[in-house]
């Protein structure tokens, strides 16, 4: 349903602009027309003269234009540990780190959801998602809290509420104190999803569906958690094939792959997205593509912990939908997503088959924007700038030092340094103007995840 035409407009002017579309259409100076929180129109040259109700025209000469960044993969609370186990393969990370995490509270989760988010919506993201699967008794209610952190900041988000039952007792990785038991976390997940999800088209909070991983679940909770999802009707998300320890782990577990191992428990289909998918060979990636399961793609993650490098160029190939990650700060300090789109281009060119053709830089921003949109199940509403779409946008600014010498505006922004985001738009409100956070306070902020962080590192010594 398009916006009303006697509400409140905003025209944006003078600007390049890379609408992301089915036909990657772009306009080397255009307008942007954006009524209530829909964008109205997108078109070359000067916006039409005749508009009423205007509460505000921006001039973005200099800048380009584009969807805001949606971000598929990440856990915000792992902001309050950042800079630890830096040497660390994936297994080795979350051995050393499980203890820790398994002593947060409402308090720490809060605060590092807002230091996540604040950094993502800073860099452009207007669309976040989290993975939370760290539940500690007594911990208080920490889905709502990060939630009313993603609220208050203005951004839309996804809450992917994960669970882990399969402790060291049972042969997995959390210590026994970390996790949930099955009925728990599927209560919990089920109370989550009718207190919070959305399903309307301008929706700000949705929820998913999201035990942990196969070595951190058992098979009982992703087959039962793949029925839940499927009978309210969300989205479903685990992190997937991202080491080749995992791929070790399910053949002497389960006798078969991972992809193999998730077919069997339900959880291939247009409705999954999984984070990270490093270790596909190419009967994995048919399967993904046959199935459209998503992927959540996390270069400076995946680099951190030495996973490896995604077969990215293979999976957009062969049909897969492919959105980018920032995962959590724990294995990627910066918590950017559009650092993403620069190492997503240059790691996956050093994949020795692909090279210099792995990806363009237009292709690195479409899964940053669209890719992202169509893995969290948004794509009719946000994602690229089109008609009719809600307007989640951003404005990049281009005309100095570090980008004004680069006349090809996309390479800039891809390829270039981090571009400063002179406005950004969640549904038509204004989000960040000229680097700055609208909604939040970031030196409030600051102090509060050092804070936390602190008390945080006090609890796991004593204990």
């Amino acid at each position: 349903m398009a916006a009303s035409a006697a509400a409140p407009r905003i025209v944006i002017e003078n600007c390049a602009i890379a609408t992301v579309d089915a036909g990657d259409t772009e306009y080397a100076s255009g307008h942007i027309v954006v009524t209530g929180n829909r964008i109205e129109s997108v078109g070359p040259g000067k916006a039409p003269g005749n508009l009423e109700n205007v509460v505000r025209r921006v001039d973005a000469s200099g800048h380009l234009a584009t969807p805001g960044l949606v971000n598929t993969h990440h856990h915000f609370y792992q902001w309050i540990t950042r800079g630890l186990a830096t040497d660390h393969n994936l297994f080795d990370w979350l051995v050393a780190l499980y203890p820790t995490w398994a002593r947060i509270d409402e308090q720490m989760a809060y605060s590092a959801a807002q230091g996540s988010l604040a950094m993502m919506a800073r860099g452009g993201v207007t669309t976040a998602m989290d993975h939370h699967y760290v539940f500690p008794r007594g911990s208080g209610d920490l889905s709502g809290a990060i939630i009313r952190a993603a609220s208050e900041m203005g951004v839309r988000f996804t809450l992917a509420r994960g669970s882990m039952d399969r402790s060291e007792k049972d042969g997995g990785l959390p210590p026994d104190f970390a996790v949930e038991t099955l009925e728990g976390a599927l209560a919990a997940t089920e109370e989550t999803i009718d207190k919070h999800h959305d399903a309307s088209f301008d929706a700000m909070t949705q929820i998913a569906v999201a035990p942990c991983s196969p070595f951190s679940v058992s098979t009982e909770l992703l087959r039962q958690g793949a029925e839940l999802a499927r009978r309210k009707g969300v989205r479903l998300h685990t992190h997937g094939s991202e080491t080749v320890e995992e791929e070790k782990f399910c053949h002497e577990l389960f006798g078969m792959g991972p992809t193999q191992y998730f077919e069997s428990t339900g959880w291939l289909g247009e409705d999954v997205w999984m984070a990270h998918c490093v270790h596909m060979n190419d009967s994995d990636i048919e399967a993904f593509a046959r199935t459209k399961t998503g992927v959540a793609h996390c270069p400076s993650s995946n680099a951190r912990l030495a996973a490896g490098i995604a077969r990215v160029p293979d999976m957009l190939k062969a049909g897969v939908p492919v959105g980018l990650g920032v995962d959590g700060t724990a294995s990627n300090e910066s918590g950017e997503l559009h650092t993403e789109l620069r190492n997503a281009l240059l790691v996956n060119r050093l994949n020795p088959v692909h090279r210099e053709a792995a990806l363009t830089a237009r292709q690195a921003l479409r899964l940053g924007t669209y890719g992202g949109a169509e893995v969290l199940g948004r794509a009719t509403q946000i994602g690229s700038l089109e008609p009719g779409k809600l307007a989640d946008l951003v404005l990049w600014k281009l005309d100095t030092l570090a980008h004004a010498s680069i006349a090809d505006p996309v390479a800039a922004l891809v390829l270039g340094a981090a571009a400063p985001v002179t406005l950004s738009l969640v549904g038509g409100e204004p989000v960040v103007e000229n680097g700055r956070l609208l909604k939040a306070d970031e030196d409030a902020i600051a102090r509060s995840t050092r804070d936390e962080a602190q008390r945080l590192a006090r609890i796991a010594a004593q204990a």
